[in-house]
């Protein structure tokens, strides 16, 4: 039996006006931006390692970076985003919450950003990005994250579109869904990560380091 989305939705948390007009203005624009149920379960993660660093790749309008900020009152966090215009509208936002002197927005891909520049070392790792890419964030980012750290990856089901034979995969995307099956299977079987997938949101794909 399937839980219905009105019982999952009652157990969702209470949002600040801020994040609520963030909210709207990604269903209006057509942002892609963490599900509810999703972010709630990477929060009370979160809760639960207290990192007191993220870096997270995929800045969007700055949501699950305030979220998590708002979650974590002792943490810092750095977030990259390629996307000039999502740059400047997520950096406005950051600026009117309580947390905006703990959030960094880098501008840049964050497959070339010099990232350790700013900071060597992070206790999480949030992936948010380019899913075709997942493979690529990984390797260049995981070694930034300490024994016991924690790399968390979204969108991991892809809408159902992982779930498919990849010919029933439009032709568009299947590039993108055999780069994130690949990953899948190869984060799966590495003797240095327990992970585990939490079927929640769009799929949340959670990698402890040994």
């Amino acid at each position: 039996m399937e839980i219905s989305n009105t019982y999952i939705e009652s157990f969702i948390q209470p949002r600040s006006e801020l994040l609520l007009e963030m909210e709207k203005y990604a269903q209006e624009h057509h942002v892609p931006i963490m599900q509810l149920s999703a972010i709630d379960v990477l929060n009370q993660l979160l809760r639960i390692q207290k990192p007191s660093s993220i870096l997270e790749i995929g800045t969007a309008i700055g949501y699950s970076a305030l979220r998590m900020a708002s979650t974590l009152p002792e943490c810092t966090i750095v977030t990259v985003e390629r996307d000039s215009e999502r740059v400047s509208l997520a950096k406005q936002f950051i600026a009117r919450s309580e947390t905006a002197n703990r959030i960094t927005v880098i501008e840049g891909d964050a497959l070339e950003v010099d990232v350790e520049s700013i900071q060597s070392a992070f206790d999480a790792v949030f992936i948010d990005a380019a899913k075709g890419q997942y493979m690529r964030f990984f390797e260049k980012y995981s070694p930034l994250v300490p024994s016991g750290g924690i790399l968390y990856i979204d969108n991991m089901y892809m809408h159902g579109l992982t779930d498919l034979d990849i010919k029933e995969v439009p032709r568009r995307k299947r590039t993108m869904i055999r780069n994130l099956k690949t990953f899948a299977d190869w984060i799966m079987a590495h003797p240095d990560y327990d992970s585990t997938f939490f079927p929640v949101g769009d799929g949340l794909l959670i990698c402890l380091k040994r």
